[in-house]
């Protein structure tokens, strides 16, 4: 089965270890460490040594989503600096002012595609402009945001189809107009699963989905539903 994980974030917004408390005991080979807001990240960077992240054979960590032009050299600085070389950092193309500042570190900025407020990002074509300035950077693919743009599916199969070979992670949730993340609902379902064999098993499904506790594993249900591994496709 695919890998497949929760954002912090979405569980407990910004208490990264009451996320990873709920969740303890359930069998999540992924994790992202949120950290959207600037606030946030020195808080979670001196926190990582003390973190238990064994569980998880995939760990990346969401940089934040905004910044001033004057703040994001002591972001990369602080990223750089204490972020393991193997975690992905998750960084969103309109907080970048300095695109040769990240393009220093390769193939650890993880590009993520943008919702319908943004003016950039949103679109395969945007993403290529992105993808020259940093060519060395990985993809993650946010599905409920391409669904948001386009709820043909047509700008996602774009996006998984020219940049596939980019894909380091799959962030999954359902978006509304209001650009919040939400459950997932069945017409979600539907139409994720029109790209779901553009996704490769291996690729980790980080859950952004705001669900108490109690509703995790339903969650959990509903994107094997949604992205089902190509596998079990082939079986069925």
């Amino acid at each position: 089965m695919r890998p497949v994980g929760f954002s912090t974030g979405a569980l407990a917004c910004s208490d990264f270890r009451q996320g990873l408390a709920m969740m303890r005991g359930r069998p999540f080979e992924a994790v992202e460490l949120s950290a959207l807001r600037r606030i946030e990240l020195p808080r979670l960077l001196d926190a990582l040594g003390s973190l238990d992240l064994s569980p998880f054979h995939y760990v990346s960590i969401h940089a934040p989503s905004r910044c001033e032009s004057n703040e994001e050299a002591l972001i990369w600085d602080q990223l750089q600096e204490k972020i393991r070389p193997e975690w992905p950092i998750i960084l969103h193309p309109d907080a970048i002012y300095d695109f040769g500042l990240w393009r220093e570190l390769g193939s650890r900025v993880c590009i993520e595609n943008l919702d319908k407020r943004k003016p950039i990002g949103r679109s395969a074509r945007s993403l290529r402009r992105i993808f020259e300035q940093l060519p060395d950077a990985s993809l993650c693919f946010d599905i409920g945001h391409a669904r948001q743009v386009d709820s043909t599916m047509t700008e996602a199969y774009l996006i998984l189809r020219e940049f596939g070979s980019r894909l380091k992670q799959v962030h999954v949730s359902e978006v509304n107009a209001r650009s919040k993340h939400d459950p997932l609902s069945f017409t979600s379902v539907l139409g994720f699963r029109e790209v779901a064999n553009l996704i490769p098993d291996s690729i980790p499904l980080i859950l952004e989905t705001p669900v108490l506790e109690s509703g995790m594993d339903r969650e959990i249900e509903k994107v094997r539903e949604a992205l089902p591994s190509q596998r079990n496709a082939m079986v069925a």
